[in-house]
C-alpha cells in the first residue's frame, strides 16, 4: 500500500489504520485453516507459540492481529475467526452479549502491566505518582503516543491511569492516538513521539525503547486478556489450541515476553 497522506505522525497513524484494515480483509475472506483473532500486543509471544511443534501438531493455525475493538467488530460482521483473544474484558463482553462466543469456553488467559516508555537514547527521567508532571517532561512540542483512548484497550487503560493520577488534562493536547498499542510503540521506537504508554510486554519486545516507569496497579483496572471460542466456529482444533495456550510451557513463553498470569478475582 502506497500512502498518499503527509508523512507526519497523524498521516502515519492514518496509513497504519488503512493498511491494517486492508491486511485483515483478505485474510478474513480467504482464511486457510484455523484463524485466531488476537489483540495486537500478543503478536511477539503468540507468533512464537504458533511456530512451535506443539501448535503445528494441532493443525494449520494462523493469527490476525489488531486492536481488540477492531477484531470484535469484525467478529460481529461475520469474520471467520475460531478463537478471539481480547486485551480487555469490555470487548469480550461486547461479543458475549451478542452471543458471538461459546460462553463456556471463555477464560482469563493473561495479565499485563502498563508502562511509560521513551526512545532508547532518551534521557528523560520521570517517577509516576499522583500529580506527576508528564506535560512538563514532554515539553512544548513533545508527543505522547497511546492507543486510541476511547476504544483501544491500552489507550483506555492509559487514559484512566493518567486521569486518576491527575496528569490527563495537561497531557491530552500532546496525545497522538494510534490504531493499536503496537502502532503507538512504533511511534516511540522511531523517535516520532517523546513518550508513550504501552504494555510491559510491548516494551520487552522492542529494543529501541526503554521503560521510564511502571504505572501503579491501582491507577487503572486490572489488565486481563480473556479468550473464547467464537460461536459457529467451535471445533476440536480450536479447543485444543485454547487448551495449549494455558499449558505451562506456553505460559513460560508469555512470561518471558512480559506477560503475567491473569489477576486473581
Amino acid at each position: 500500500m502506497t500512502c498518499r497522506y503527509p508523512i507526519t505522525i497523524a498521516g502515519r497513524a492514518l496509513c497504519v489504520t488503512l493498511a491494517g484494515l486492508l491486511l485483515l480483509m483478505p485474510l478474513c475472506a480467504s482464511a486457510d485453516g484455523e484463524l485466531v483473532f488476537a489483540a495486537a500486543s500478543l503478536k511477539p509471544a503468540l507468533d512464537k507459540i504458533l511456530a512451535s511443534p506443539e501448535a503445528a501438531a494441532i493443525g494449520n493455525v494462523k493469527a490476525s492481529y489488531a486492536a481488540s475493538s477492531q477484531l470484535a467488530k469484525q467478529i460481529e460482521a461475520g469474520a471467520p475467526a475460531e478463537l478471539f483473544i481480547s486485551a480487555d474484558q469490555d470487548w469480550m463482553d461486547y461479543v458475549a452479549t451478542r452471543k458471538l462466543i461459546v460462553a463456556e469456553t471463555r477464560a482469563d488467559l493473561l495479565g499485563n502491566a502498563l508502562v511509560l516508555v521513551a526512545p532508547k537514547d532518551s534521557k528523560v527521567q520521570l517517577a509516576i505518582a499522583p500529580g506527576f508532571d508528564l506535560a512538563g517532561a514532554l515539553g512544548a512540542d513533545g508527543k505522547l503516543a497511546l492507543g486510541e483512548p476511547n476504544s483501544v484497550p491500552a489507550g483506555k487503560y492509559a487514559k484512566a491511569a493518567l486521569t486518576r493520577l491527575g496528569a490527563w488534562d495537561r497531557a491530552a493536547s500532546h496525545v497522538v492516538s494510534a490504531d493499536n498499542v503496537r502502532a503507538a510503540l512504533n511511534f516511540v521506537a522511531r523517535g516520532e513521539a517523546a513518550l508513550g504508554v504501552v504494555y510491559r510486554s510491548d516494551a520487552v519486545s522492542e529494543p529501541a525503547v526503554r521503560v521510564v516507569a511502571t504505572f501503579p496497579e491501582d491507577s487503572h483496572a486490572p489488565i486481563i486478556y480473556p479468550a473464547a471460542i467464537v460461536a459457529g466456529h467451535d471445533s476440536p482444533v480450536a479447543r485444543k489450541l485454547l487448551k495449549l495456550l494455558k499449558q505451562p510451557k506456553q505460559r513460560a513463553v508469555f512470561a518471558d515476553l512480559g506477560f503475567d498470569a491473569p489477576p486473581v478475582k
